[in-house]
């Protein structure tokens, strides 16, 4: 199978090529990169020296098509939309790295993410691509929405107990904290080292992007609207999102009649029924918190949640790294699922430690 990947040289491209370079059923044919176009690959990524030999390509999607089975786009918002016809949905299947098709109602993409959708036609065909939740239609999609990061760690921490009713989606506070990695390979004031280092801080505090896009997801689950607050904070680290999540539990009817806060082998059944099965989800031990540094360079996503029964409310918690189960290596199980591969095919990477 051939793959071209658009935007190979950020950080979610640069991932992209190192999963797929361990991938026993693809080959990588186009590394496209507008800003690197004729420049060696591994002058770009010096990791990569003495494993790729190719250069940098130009971001021709229409040229790309005719050579490739599978396309990643790791662009900026609004790019693969800018591109998108029925022309090349006919000769490939694509996979969209950025949100131009996450969100269902185009006004709401364009107020959160302040630009004109360019191919509105594809948005209801566009497959939300967490692959836990929504396995069957990605399996049967041409395009795929690929899950933004504080998206997948927000929705699977929380996704059990919305779906099973356990909790009461209007209390819903999502507390996330991100590396740096997360705001991409461009130069930006705020993420020099001198800015992030020492240092953590909030922001695009109630009116971050991806929060419309938690609240869509978690609303199918939920069966109505979901609102809720979503906070996301800089930590000066490379890669890892860490999400703790808050609500107020509803009661549930006990076994004698009588109505109660669900116990903990309640929530933790709730859990298990929803991931029990999956490869790619640990739900940890009674009393054993997510950390970052636990699933760092995989595809793994914890998660673990604890009842404060003096409040009644529960904390629940996730971890995943960004760049892989937050981007290149949920495309990568996208595209397993797309062409019927071992679903964990390219992704089965021991997390890194220290």
């Amino acid at each position: 199978m051939k793959a071209g990947i658009i935007g190979a040289t950020g950080y979610a491209g640069g991932e992209l090529v190192r999963l797929l370079m361990g991938h026993k059923e693809v080959e990588i044919e186009w590394y496209g990169s507008r800003s690197y176009v004729e420049q060696k690959y591994a002058d770009v990524y010096r990791n990569m020296f003495e494993i790729v030999d190719a250069r940098c390509m130009d971001d021709n999607m229409e040229e790309l098509a005719e050579k490739v089975d599978v396309i990643f786009t790791a662009t900026p918002q609004g790019y693969c939309a800018s591109l998108m016809n029925d022309g090349i949905l006919s000769k490939v299947k694509v996979i969209d790295l950025s949100a131009d098709f996450r969100i269902k109602s185009v006004p709401v993409y364009e107020k959160w993410y302040g630009i004109e959708h360019k191919s509105p036609q594809y948005i209801e065909e566009a497959v939300y691509g967490l692959c836990e939740i929504n396995r069957e239609d990605v399996k049967k999609a041409r395009l795929v929405a690929n899950p933004g990061c504080y998206t997948t760690c927000s929705i699977l921490t929380a996704y059990p107990l919305v779906k099973e009713g356990l909790i009461d989606t209007d209390t819903l506070i999502i507390d996330a904290k991100s590396g740096t990695s997360g705001a991409g390979r461009g130069a930006k004031l705020p993420n020099l080292y001198c800015e992030v280092n020492e240092n953590i801080k909030a922001y695009g505090v109630a009116n971050h992007r991806h929060t419309p896009e938690i609240e869509e997801q978690l609303g199918y689950a939920a069966g109505r609207d979901v609102v809720l607050n979503f906070t996301p904070h800089l930590v000066p680290m490379n890669r890892g999102i860490l999400v703790t999540a808050y609500a107020k539990l509803n009661q549930v009817k006990k076994a004698d009649g009588s109505m109660g806060l669900p116990a903990y082998e309640e929530i933790k059944a709730a859990y298990d029924a929803h991931y029990g099965k999956e490869k790619f989800v640990r739900v940890l031990d009674k009393g054993v918190c997510p950390e970052t540094k636990w699933v760092e360079g995989s595809n793994y996503v914890d998660v673990n949640f604890i009842i404060d029964e003096r409040t009644g409310r529960i904390i629940m918690m996730g971890a995943l790294d960004n760049l892989v189960k937050g981007a290149a290596g949920q495309a990568v199980q996208n595209m397993n699922l797309m062409f019927g591969i071992k679903e964990s095919e390219g992704l089965e990477l021991v997390p890194m430690f220290p």
